[in-house]
């Protein structure tokens, strides 16, 4: 038995009402049972209730049993001072104030509904890809449209927020934090914090004070990268060195080292060299990215923005010194879309709130609604159980509920498992003798309610 699961209770008021009492025998009408609250401090502020006919306002604080209150510190915590009920499953002991007066105690255990008990037990005791992977096709479609709706905006301010500090971090320029985002969505997942660490050692504006030459662009952040080789027999490598130390001199640089970048199981077209010479090729032909993708007029302006072509060299190579099949390499649309939804959006998101403009957060939300569905085997598994995502917005809730909420079996925060657990259908099987039995080892007597 977990804790939540109690907040869940106290929350949703699904327990047994009538004729509630302190553990001291004192009448207990509930006015109001407070927000919950996520941050430190008592689990719920705000309560009003009504105790033997007396009014009281402030804190509620919620524990297994009542001897956690001392397991946890909080008699010495000033913060639980005006907790005015304590609600635990079972009382062991009595809890005092530090003026020395006892706080009133709810006990909850033969109040809980054995079919609710029956459906916490059923969610969260289990091996499933998802706890509720066995009951998700019986929520209607109207909860599970509206439950993504939020987590999507959840991901959004998640993702707006780490990028915030960032900002901070660089001094507010929104430039060279679209920059560095840009270069670590280009890195994928197995180059990602290198091309990050390379858009730091390499500030944007010393990238654009060479704009006007591929050559210098890409000497600049290849030197950097510390993908250059310094003996190569080929013109182009050479000429590429030659610029970059005389740059590096200029600029105080230092080079990465060679190590933090990945090649293996990866294809030519997502080696580090063709994601770096795309950087390259971006910043020549758009140079200040984000100023141009505030003003792009809809989705196919921006996916034109970044569809670029690579210089003349890397048309047959994928690595320094290895000729490959002659192509003309360009953005694939698919490393397009993930800039967008990984960089675009976030950072559309993170620019209307610090702007108090809610057309540009909205913004955020219709680019992710226009770009297609991402394809990785988490949504394959999410199409599999019924949940099929229809474009990005989708896939991007789908993943923020699977690591943020399934894989922390956060079921009790969720509008889905909230929903399986209050049903009362009599679709779940009940409980057998044992586990009946184990719920009994939890202090759990249920009520046929």
């Amino acid at each position: 038995m977990r804790e939540d699961f109690l907040h869940f209770l106290w929350r949703t008021a699904a327990f047994d009402l009538h004729q509630l009492r302190t553990t001291a025998y004192e009448q207990i009408e509930i006015i109001n049972f407070g927000l919950h609250n996520s941050n430190a401090g008592p689990d719920f502020n705000g309560a009003r209730l009504k105790i033997n006919g007396m009014n009281w306002a402030g804190h509620v604080e919620i524990h297994i049993r009542s001897s956690d209150w001392y397991a946890h510190g909080h008699q010495s915590d000033p913060a639980y001072d005006n907790v005015i009920l304590h609600v635990v499953l079972e009382e062991d002991r009595p809890v005092y104030r530090a003026n020395g007066e006892q706080i009133p105690c709810l006990e909850l255990k033969g109040r809980v509904p054995a079919r609710l008990i029956n459906n916490y037990w059923r969610l969260m005791h289990n091996e499933y890809w998802i706890p509720c992977q066995t009951q998700l096709d019986s929520v209607s479609e109207l909860v599970r449209r509206q439950w993504l709706d939020r987590l999507l905006r959840e991901r959004l301010a998640r993702r707006s927020a780490e990028l915030e500090q960032r900002l901070e971090d660089g001094r507010r320029d929104w430039e060279e934090v679209f920059y560095q985002s840009i270069a670590r969505s280009l890195g994928g997942k197995v180059n990602a914090d290198a091309m990050e660490m390379l858009a730091r050692s390499i500030p944007l504006r010393v990238l654009l004070r060479h704009k006007h030459s591929q050559l210098q662009v890409e000497a600049l952040l290849f030197g950097q990268s510390g993908l250059l080789p310094e003996d190569s027999e080929e013109d182009y490598p050479q000429v590429l060195l030659r610029e970059y130390r005389l740059l590096a001199i200029k600029y105080e640089l230092r080079p990465l080292p060679v190590a933090v970048w990945r090649y293996l199981r990866l294809r030519p077209a997502n080696f580090p060299t063709i994601r770096i010479a795309q950087l390259a090729r971006l910043i020549v032909t758009s140079g200040q990215l984000f100023g141009k993708t505030l003003a792009a007029a809809n989705t196919r302006e921006l996916e034109n923005m970044y569809n670029v072509e690579l210089s003349n060299y890397w048309r047959n190579h994928h690595r320094f010194g290895q000729e490959s099949k002659r192509s003309f390499k360009r953005l694939g649309i698919s490393t397009i879309h993930s800039i967008l939804i990984n960089t675009v959006a976030p950072l559309l998101e993170l620019y209307g709130k610090l702007r108090d403009d809610e057309s540009i957060r909205e913004q955020a939300i219709d680019l992710l609604n226009s770009v297609p569905a991402e394809k990785n085997n988490l949504i394959s598994k999410w199409a599999a159980n019924g949940m099929k995502a229809h474009d990005a917005a989708d896939t991007q809730a789908l993943l923020e509920l699977k690591k943020y909420y399934c894989d922390r079996s956060r079921c009790l925060e969720c509008s889905i498992g909230c929903t399986l657990l209050k049903r009362n259908d009599g679709a779940a099987p009940p409980l057998t003798l044992n586990e009946e039995a184990l719920l009994y080892t939890y202090g759990l007597n249920v009520v046929k309610v």
